[in-house]
């Protein structure tokens, strides 16, 4: 016990700044990967057969394989088809590498976030956009001003435990050399000769995340039923 804390209050800065590199590239990743994977199931559900194809196609191809190999892919693959990656410094991480990290998790978490929205708004009854479009919109219009914003009541606690899988896949992109929580863990394991004490205190922060964000879906989903109820 004595060593454990001993660990934490030996290098505590060095873990706060791991939490905040790690709740920043999860924050990205979900906010991005919503915008994209919001387009995506609008094109899976979409009467033109092409975009139909390509959306499943990404998802299909996505979901099938591992976010390390992606990891991989982006880091070295994107280097080497020309792509310059951007190299100032952001909060103590080389933009070299953290842009990477969260351009591969944005590319696995938009697969997964495209199903969630597209449940969400095949969860609304069709009359909807019939309704809609009997009162002058187009397609496009119903989908955007009416079934949309309905469907998002529905996909919100979804969205919300995605974020909380983001946060844990996050140790991921720690194999490229991001600052997150894993990476430094590793680091301190290296620099302290402990090899039990940063993995329990990674793992007593990794929780207390993942909790507090479960218990404000869990919040955010009995408010929604109030509100149905209502």
């Amino acid at each position: 016990m004595n060593s454990l804390i001993e660990v934490l209050t030996k290098y505590s800065s060095m873990f706060w700044n791991a939490v905040v590199t790690t709740l920043l590239l999860s924050l990205f990743t979900v906010v991005f990967a919503t915008v994209f994977g919001s387009f995506m199931a609008l094109m899976k559900i979409s009467k033109i057969r092409i975009l139909r194809y390509i959306a499943n196609i990404y998802v299909e191809f996505i979901r099938g394989t591992p976010l390390l190999v992606q990891v991989y892919v982006v880091f070295y693959g994107l280097p080497m088809l020309g792509v310059e990656l951007p190299t100032f410094d952001f909060m103590g991480n080389n933009f070299s590498r953290l842009f990477p990290g969260i351009l591969a998790m944005v590319i696995n978490s938009t697969a997964y976030i495209c199903e969630i929205v597209r449940g969400g708004i095949l969860s609304i009854e069709t009359g909807q956009m019939e309704a809609a479009r009997s009162i002058g919109f187009t397609r496009s219009q119903a989908m955007r001003l009416v079934v949309f914003p309905q469907a998002v009541k529905n996909f919100l606690p979804a969205l919300g435990n995605e974020f909380v899988s983001v946060i844990k896949n996050s140790s991921q992109v720690s194999v490229i050399g991001v600052a997150e929580l894993m990476y430094i863990t590793n680091t301190v394991r290296g620099i302290s000769y402990k090899t039990i004490e940063p993995l329990i205190i990674v793992s007593i922060m990794y929780f207390i995340m993942t909790f507090i964000i479960s218990s404000l879906v869990k919040r955010l989903e009995v408010r929604l039923a109030v509100k149905e109820a209502r």
